[in-house]
């Protein structure tokens, strides 16, 4: 993950004059975490941002600008073939490009074998994910949905849920969460 994500959240927390404490209490991440994210000396997670977006009630989008480029319209191409370069095994790549202030923020994300995005989790919004290649499964509550190829599901972010690769082949997917502030 970029490593200005770290540094944004500091400058943000300050900006907003809060204690690693009181970002500690309003996500249940630790302080020490925290702290190790804002020297850079530890990454974070798309589900500890999405954590962290609430607590400093901004778009998880907001990590990834530039503010030196922000754009009404863009385009990416080959989305999906940047995926395949990157080592990391959990791989997501914010496809909003610089928009400011987006109302969604669509991902592409790629599970490698086994790999899921964490244990289940809830955070305020909604999600729609969309399946490009592979099998994904989805746990929300109790329950678990296999999605293939070019299947969708939308959900209530608010139920605990979790992504995962119970699989021996790469997943890919495209989810376009909303997060209300």
């Amino acid at each position: 993950m970029d490593d200005s994500i770290g540094v944004k959240i500091k400058k943000l927390r300050k900006d907003r004059k809060l204690t690693l404490k009181q970002v500690s209490d309003k996500t249940n991440l630790s302080i020490s975490f925290l702290s190790q994210v804002e020297r850079l000396k530890s990454s974070i997670t798309l589900e500890s941002l999405k954590r962290v977006s609430e607590a400093l009630d901004v778009n998880p989008s907001y990590f990834f600008s530039d503010p030196e480029k922000k754009t009404k319209s863009t385009v990416i191409r080959n989305a999906l073939n940047d995926l395949n370069n990157r080592p990391n095994s959990f791989i997501y790549k914010d496809l909003t490009s610089n928009i400011e202030n987006p109302l969604f923020t669509p991902f592409l994300v790629m599970l490698k074998p086994g790999d899921n995005k964490g244990s289940s989790y809830s955070h305020k919004g909604q999600e729609f994910l969309y399946v490009l290649e592979g099998t994904l499964t989805i746990l929300m509550d109790d329950e678990e949905y296999d999605l293939y190829p070019s299947d969708c599901m939308y959900l209530d972010s608010t139920t605990p849920h979790n992504w995962m690769n119970k699989t021996g082949s790469d997943v890919k997917f495209l989810c376009i969460s909303s997060i209300t502030i």
